[in-house]
């Protein structure tokens, strides 16, 4: 593990600004730079950096973080990787965590194999006439073979022989390239007779293939298996390649098979990907959604083709968003993408892409398909079965306009209507208490919001807290916890660094959130102190205020407690000289706004 204190010192060295610029043309705008987003079509600027902040964040799609957050985003990296690529910027070396008598021998680079299997792969395929033919048979050019380094396993068993005089050593099997035969005996190629695709990561990597067969055969399609370099639910086939496309076009079609996306991009269409050999996941969800607002999912308009569509939207659902699109297009029976191109060219499939169901569209319509709408009982089982999918929706403006659709063919009146509104809206948040308590809930929470405002902006002010005021019960109280603490043990951290700590745990995305919300702020040293101060003293109102109530409660109070209330009122008083720094929370006098 690397250790925190040099991951604090590489942010503390690195320029955010520098470190994206490398990569997206940025422009100075106020105390910030913006820039198109680069995760996703747009042609109005919603990117942010803030250099005060070490922190980006895009107001369209979402994506923010710091700088290792950006390269293990844009460019595919691994954590441990994008530290190195920083580190390597400053002059820095990442430390070792293990030591040199436990240390393991690293063993050979997978990446440089796959490399050296792929290239082997691309010169039999010049020695293969008919594999030439058959993929000029479903009208592949040799540019566009070359394009996606598309290439041939030819007949054999141990063809990679030639290629790695280490054959029986343990690398080619951790990339998946042979396979070792049952009972001890000779190891073998895992592909023979087949077009290899290679499959690519972010950063233009081979990380593994995937294999047609010429003719007959089973199976038709043969992916590697998952290996350290290889995830299969959550590469794209295709995406290196179609990115610049899907930002031009602003959509990106996604197909089920290698030669579908090959297919297209001969006849034009560049911005189609293929789920490689697996259900749409929602980490393919995510990572389509950083590169534009229309997704759009083709599949056949069998059973089959119909399932796999319902399960893409059901792993969307939590991941959508008012300002992104999913659509879904089904094609004709004896059809594929491949075919239906290579029959009828580009115009005839952009102008189906022009009919594509909306996500809502077949969200109703196929959950109407299962009940009988003209009884009691089905009707009641359509809110049945939609109510835990209209939960996991995150567009709250679409949530409730399919809550309404869904409300108005189950005929359910204004009164049901709203009370089914209310279920399903408020399923994913803690709704306030009720009652007496529920002002004192709200006063805590926008003050524990202050003080985590404050740690970001200072986190050398946690010194100035204490770990009893805090209710480990809460979200806010864990959290404050845990960042109150780790800033006592790292005072000079950076806010970046504080995110970077706290990255993949329950507080990541309202720590993000809350650094988001500064980055249109400056917020002076000077009335930041006095905020955090305020906030302190509100806090320590709020005990005393709860300790004289408990007292004023008893219907005989001690001699002591009589002078501890004294004491109470007195304090109290003194702490009300403090502004109620609560009472706008949007106008907070330590926030600036840029000039």
């Amino acid at each position: 593990m690397i250790p925190d204190s040099f991951k604090q010192d590489l942010l503390h060295r690195v320029d955010i600004v520098g470190v994206i610029e490398r990569y997206v043309p940025l422009k100075k705008g106020g105390a910030n730079y913006v820039a198109c987003c680069p995760f996703h079509s747009e042609k109005t600027p919603s990117f942010t950096v803030s250099p005060a902040k070490q922190f980006y964040h895009c107001f369209g799609c979402g994506a923010h973080g710091n700088a290792i957050s950006f390269l293990m985003e844009y460019q595919g990296l691994g954590y441990v990787d994008a530290m190195k690529d920083l580190a390597e910027s400053v002059g820095m070396k990442v430390p070792d965590s293990t030591s040199r008598a436990n240390k393991p021998d690293a063993g050979p680079d997978l990446y440089e194999i796959m490399q050296r299997a792929s290239d082997y792969y691309r010169a039999q395929l010049k020695a293969a006439p008919q594999a030439i033919e058959y993929l000029k048979g479903r009208g592949l050019t040799g540019k566009l073979a070359a394009q996606f380094g598309i290439g041939y396993a030819p007949e054999g068993w141990q063809n990679l022989e030639s290629v790695f005089p280490d054959y029986a050593g343990k690398a080619l099997k951790d990339a998946g390239l042979v396979i070792d035969a049952e009972g001890g005996g000779r190891r073998y190629d895992r592909f023979r007779s087949r077009i290899m695709f290679p499959i690519l990561n972010q950063r233009g990597s081979v990380i593994a293939f995937g294999g047609r067969v010429i003719g007959e055969g089973e199976p038709k399609y043969l992916n590697s298996p998952e290996t350290p370099l290889f995830e299969k639910g959550r590469e794209l086939y295709g995406l290196t390649l179609a990115r610049s496309a899907i930002r031009e076009a602003g959509r990106v079609v996604v197909v089920e098979g290698y030669m579908d996306v090959a297919a297209l991009a001969q006849n034009g269409i560049g911005y189609a990907v293929a789920t490689l050999g697996t259900a749409t996941s929602a980490a393919h969800v995510q990572k389509l959604l950083r590169q534009t607002d229309e997704v759009v999912f083709c599949f056949d308009g069998d059973t089959a083709g119909r399932k796999a569509a319902w399960h893409a939207l059901e792993v969307s659902l939590p991941h959508l968003a008012d300002n992104k699109a999913m659509r879904f297009l089904f094609l004709p029976p004896e059809h594929d993408p491949d075919s239906f191109v290579r029959e009828k060219g580009k115009e005839a499939f952009e102008k189906e892409l022009e009919t594509t169901r909306p996500l809502s569209e077949f969200f109703v319509d196929e959950l109407m398909g299962r009940v009988e709408l003209n009884t009691h009982e089905g009707r009641g089982r359509l809110v049945h079965e939609a109510k835990p999918l209209l939960k996991q929706i995150s567009a709250r403006s679409l949530q409730l306009q399919l809550i309404q659709r869904i409300a108005a063919t189950a005929r359910l009146n204004a009164s049901q209507t709203a009370e089914l509104t209310q279920e399903l809206t408020e399923a994913r948040l803690a709704a306030p208490a009720s009652g007496p308590h529920r002002g004192m809930q709200l006063v805590e929470r926008k003050l524990e919001r202050m003080l985590l405002r404050c740690l970001l902006a200072k986190p050398a002010l946690a010194s100035g807290l204490t770990l009893e005021m805090f209710d480990s019960s809460t979200f806010e109280g864990r959290m404050l916890l845990a960042v109150t603490g780790f800033c006592r043990e790292n005072p000079d951290a950076s806010a970046s660094a504080l995110i970077d700590r706290f990255n993949g745990t329950e507080f990541a995305e309202l720590l993000a959130s809350t650094q988001t919300d500064m980055l249109h702020k400056q917020l002076e040293v000077d009335d930041m102190e006095v905020e955090f101060h305020g906030a302190v003293a509100m806090w320590q109102q709020k005990e005393r205020k709860q300790r004289l109530d408990v007292l004023t409660a008893k219907p005989n109070p001690t001699p002591e407690e009589q002078v501890e209330m004294r004491d109470l009122v007195l304090e109290i008083s003194a702490l009300k000289k403090v502004p109620d720094i609560t009472a706008n929370d949007a106008t907070i006098s330590g926030y600036r706004s840029n000039p």
